[in-house]
């Protein structure tokens, strides 16, 4: 018999429910909120990893399109490798439950979220957060839980707890915040444009809508839960601990002063040979602690200096910002290129522009069929932090730090209606060491700016570290990968000089406090500011002109009942004017045309052809037209492309005409008037109009008759 226990959040029932499916897992909970349920379990090896260098969690988000009432596009009409929501899913739950599990447990542990059910209103990664939590809180799987995950929005200044798909669109804010009861552990969202104080608030607002799910998932645990299994925290302290940390001490202080990444990661690997040589056993036995005791002392040192000196790794004070410089059009052939350095970080950022046809199709359980025409992809090759590695697929950290890229720059770019281009771009690492993903931001910016997108403001990212002893807190601006191996929080943080649009933050402490994440957001802050002049001293404002190798893109207006007289028959004319021109051409359903081409004589030349394609007869217009049938009561002739009107006998000539044959044939080329187009479209012609007009046009200029006049007298 299973436990089901529920409380109503935002005007929504949430349903936790557990005993009755999935049984053999060490935890599994049902999680349905609305209509949209979710299936989520939690399994853990008994035997534990002793070597592994850091705890082997796995996360699987994975959407079933039956949830929707779909089924998968593609051949094999099954659900295939993890798209792009997927995996951010995975790792929003990933990175919400990590921090929770006790230090030094090294058993594999795995957490499958299946979406079974979705009503296109409530998103079902809420549910994964909370399911999985759920799950680990009820099963004898050592968690430091629980914590809970809430979806937060802004709608006219009110924040809005778990918005639906359609509120958000209203939004201005979309912030996802896992919390447990000491505080903030994840936080992943954007804004348009918001000002910190309101991100601050939307966060804590966050956290305190949360406290009732923390309850419930207690309640569950308290009826429903397993006895914790025993766990042995790894062995600290000792004498061989102490012998270890004494002698390395010295050695790592000194090589921790060595300022360049690569030198200082080559001595202290130095260090470690030298001392797993001097204390390891023959037999090994003693190697994990060593090997901790080792980390231990590297932990301590970088941290007592920033506590007791105030100096970091690489020598700079806790808000300073390494130093930074950009270059802009290095790449001749691309529509757009940028480079940003900041310290031992460097990225090279590409902008490609496209048509419509270029657009990103995306299936998604919440809004269906979706077309994306901004994207950024970013590349972080093994070689920008000196490493070998088979290049594979995106990795969930690329695809993670991309769209967190993405979601800080799309605040700041015009409206397809704006500027009608489809536009990639695309981030390569070229070196690494602390916030790739922060100078993506500025890179990608800059490379905006440099092809001509039109963008709103300049947008700027930076990444704070955060360090805990007791009482002590140091905030650290731009931090480096030491640093943030070694730290307790990891915020980025992209905005303009009015708010943020982007923000991401992963704690490995219980929880972050309303005071330190307010001091975060305002040191940040003032950093954003300094590296947004640096990039404005190389481009402040976006090209005024695309490169000569962008694509031009005109659009123009035809009337969506000729759009098939424009496609022609099995696209017959269509493909006629790409191939005669080399344009692409793109036709939407409301009969607006884009002709795209580096060309601008191909583009006239495709315009020309496409107004002639889509041309309608107008009233008193004089057209020469091909005679295409005859009947006994007159001729039918093609004005335009698929447009006919109707010759009557009695047009034909100025005379009275026995035959309609005895006027024109069949193929014959003949100058006829629009007279009339009556309701249903139908086309009246005149060739006699014609011929009247051109007798009194010649009368007209005929000069006058002389002759002799007499004058009568009286």
């Amino acid at each position: 018999m299973g436990e089901r226990i529920s409380i109503e959040l935002a005007g929504r029932n949430l349903i936790l429910e557990t005993g009755t499916v999935a049984c053999q897992a060490d935890g599994s909970v049902l999680v349905t909120y609305g209509e949209t349920v979710v299936l989520v379990t939690a399994v853990s090896s008994r035997e534990e990893r002793e070597e592994a260098d850091f705890f082997p969690l796995l996360v699987n988000y994975i959407e079933m399109t039956y949830a929707a009432g779909r089924i998968p596009g593609g051949f094999f009409k099954r659900e295939g490798r993890p798209t792009d929501q997927e995996i951010l899913n995975s790792r929003i739950i990933d990175r919400s439950i990590r921090p929770l599990f006790p230090a030094g447990f090294l058993g594999d542990t795995q957490v499958i979220a299946t979406v079974l059910s979705v009503d296109q209103e409530n998103d079902p990664s809420i549910l994964g957060i909370i399911g999985a939590s759920a799950a680990l809180e009820i099963s004898d799987i050592p968690f430091d839980g629980p914590v809970a995950g809430v979806r937060v929005g802004r709608i006219d200044g009110e924040f809005v707890l778990n918005p639906t798909t359609s509120e958000l669109e209203r939004s201005d804010v979309d912030i996802v915040v896992a919390a447990n009861r000491e505080g903030i552990v994840m936080v992943e969202g954007g804004a348009k444009i918001v000002e910190e104080k309101a991100i601050l608030d939307a966060i804590f607002f966050g956290y305190e809508a949360a406290r009732p799910i923390l309850d419930l998932q207690e309640e569950l645990r308290e009826k429903w839960g397993k006895e914790k299994r025993v766990y042995t925290p790894p062995e600290e302290g000792g004498p061989l601990w102490e012998e270890v940390k004494g002698y390395v001490m010295p050695l790592l202080s000194e090589a921790f002063r060595i300022p360049a990444k690569i030198e200082r990661r080559d001595r202290i690997e130095q260090i470690f040979q030298e001392v797993q040589e001097r204390f390891v056993a023959e037999d090994g036995t003693n190697r994990s602690l060593v090997k901790r005791a080792f980390e231990a002392a590297e932990r301590e040192i970088v941290r007592s200096g920033v506590f007791k000196e105030g100096r970091r790794v690489d020598g700079r004070g806790l808000t300073d910002i390494r130093p930074i410089s950009c270059e802009v059009g290095l790449l001749p052939r691309t529509h757009g290129s940028a480079l940003f350095r900041r310290g031992e970080t460097q990225v090279l950022a590409v902008t490609t522009f496209g048509t419509s046809e270029d657009e990103q199709k995306v299936e998604s359980l919440l809004e269906g069929e979706i077309y994306k025409h901004f994207m950024l992809h970013y590349n972080f090759p093994p070689y920008c932090v000196g490493e070998v590695a088979p290049l594979r697929a995106p990795s969930r950290r690329e695809i993670g730090h991309g769209a967190l890229a993405e979601r800080a720059l799309v605040p700041v770019l015009p409206s397809k209606d704006e500027f009608p281009y489809t536009i990639r771009v695309v981030s390569e690492v070229l070196e690494s060491n602390g916030s790739s993903s922060m100078a993506t931001v500025c890179g990608g910016c800059l490379s905006l700016m440099d092809a001509g997108v039109p963008i709103k403001a300049s947008v700027a990212g930076i990444a704070m570290g955060l360090m805990m002893e007791g009482d002590q807190v140091a905030i650290l601006t731009d931090i480096i990968g030491d640093e943030d191996h070694h730290g307790d929080m990891d915020f980025k943080i992209a905005g303009t000089r009015e708010g943020v649009t982007a923000m991401q933050m992963d704690v490995k402490v219980p929880g972050v406090s309303k005071e330190v994440m307010e001091r975060a957001l305002e040191q940040a802050r003032e950093a954003r500011l300094c590296v947004l002049e640096v990039m404005n001293k190389t481009l402040d404002r976006p090209r005024s002109e695309l490169s000569k190798h962008a694509p031009r893109i005109v659009t123009i207006q035809i009337n969506p009942d000729r759009i098939k007289d424009v496609i022609g028959p099995l696209g017959k004319n269509i493909r006629s004017i790409i191939e005669k021109t080399g344009v692409k051409i793109d036709i939407e359903d409301n009969g607006i045309v884009k002709i795209a081409s580096p060309n601008a004589q191909a583009i006239e030349e495709a315009i020309a052809l496409v107004k002639q394609s889509a041309a309608e007869a107008k009233l008193g217009e004089v057209y020469i037209g091909i005679v295409k049938r005859i009947t006994d009561f007159g001729a039918f002739v093609e004005i335009l492309p698929g447009v006919e009107g109707l010759v009557h006998i009695s047009q034909l000539a100025e005379g009275r005409v026995r035959r309609v044959s005895d006027v024109v044939k069949v193929g014959d080329e003949i100058k006829v008037k629009v007279i009339e187009i009556d309701r249903e479209g139908r086309i009246r012609l005149s060739r006699k109009a014609i011929l009247q007009e051109e007798r009194a046009e010649r009368r007209r200029r005929e000069p006058p008759r002389r002759g002799f006049h007499h004058r009568r007298r009286y």
